[in-house]
């Protein structure tokens, strides 16, 4: 999506249906059952945040979600309560957790970092050949421990770009950055399938989401597209995404979540009442999606479990 970009309004999208459309924004777009029950509904959790991203569940029981321009990581706990988890997190974006539960944070001041379990905050990535990342993005953690994240221009102005292109990078255990390809307009969102053979990437631009053959090196090869997401920009746009046990793509785009088969065919959509940025799996049998969009965060219950983060599957 286009990120970060002042003064940032929240986008109230219109509500989408796959074959009728709902009238009320606690409904949902037809989705196959076993997915989605037919009486689940988006539940609004907390609001008047800023811009919300990267949400990411903690086992321990909460959810960790990004406020861009408040600079700030929010805990969120089943109780309904909200808290300062960190700040200045340096406008944070996407989350994920790597193979020992540590956050890995993709940030608008040109870094990928860790959070160690004392608090004190790594930086793993801001350059590479010595030139400054652009904004990195979203960030997904594979079971060998290496991270795979994007890194668009988003919240920085085009003099300050440093690169010249839009990249996928993958940091590995070691220190090494790699960049795995620059031919994406506007790399956004990030996710494995199950047997972490392929990885999905979003264009924001483009309104379409890519899918990479993933070799036994790691690198990635056989760009294509997967899935085409049109529909007014205003209201969303492919970006976070998540991939639950049986393959199918849950992803941002106009109107709400938009659901693909593993092979890109669309099973349904979830109308969101505002514009979608990131999703997550969470709860104890990570069958609930949680979504950030606009200045809030909600969730929905569904039938198949997502992968959990810092690892292939469940």
């Amino acid at each position: 999506m286009k990120k970060f970009t002042l003064p940032i309004t929240a986008a109230y999208s219109l509500l989408l249906s796959l074959f009728l459309l709902q009238q009320s924004w606690g409904n949902t777009s037809p989705v196959i059952p076993a997915i989605m029950d037919n009486d689940a509904k988006v539940e609004k959790l907390s609001s008047g945040l800023k811009f919300t991203e990267g949400p990411v569940w903690n086992p321990s029981g909460f959810l960790l979600f990004s406020d861009i321009p408040a600079d700030t990581i929010y805990k969120w706990t089943t109780n309904g309560k909200l808290a300062v988890s960190r700040r200045p997190a340096g406008n944070p974006n996407g989350n994920t957790l790597d193979r020992e539960g540590r956050l890995i944070t993709a940030q608008h001041n040109r870094q990928l970092t860790r959070t160690e379990k004392n608090g004190q905050v790594t930086i793993l990535a801001e350059r590479y050949e010595g030139k400054r990342l652009n904004s990195p993005n979203d960030v997904v953690v594979k079971s060998d421990g290496s991270i795979y994240f994007t890194d668009p221009p988003y919240g920085i102005k085009k003099e300050q770009e440093e690169l010249g292109f839009y990249g996928i990078y993958r940091y590995q255990p070691n220190g090494t950055i790699t960049l795995l390809n620059k031919e994406m307009v506007r790399p956004n969102g990030i996710a494995f399938s199950p047997d972490e053979k392929k990885l999905y990437v979003s264009d924001s631009d483009k309104l379409h989401i890519r899918v990479f053959d993933v070799k036994a090196d790691g690198t990635l090869t056989n760009s294509r597209v997967f899935a085409e997401l049109p529909g007014a920009a205003d209201k969303g746009v492919p970006d976070g995404m998540k991939v639950d046990i049986k393959g199918n793509i849950y992803s941002s785009g106009s109107g709400g979540v938009w659901i693909f088969s593993p092979t890109g065919q669309l099973l349904g959509k979830i109308a969101v009442p505002e514009s979608v940025t990131n999703l997550a799996w969470g709860n104890k049998d990570y069958k609930t999606l949680y979504i950030t969009a606009g200045n809030s965060i909600y969730r929905i219950p569904l039938n198949i479990a997502g992968i959990k983060p810092g690892r292939s599957s469940n």
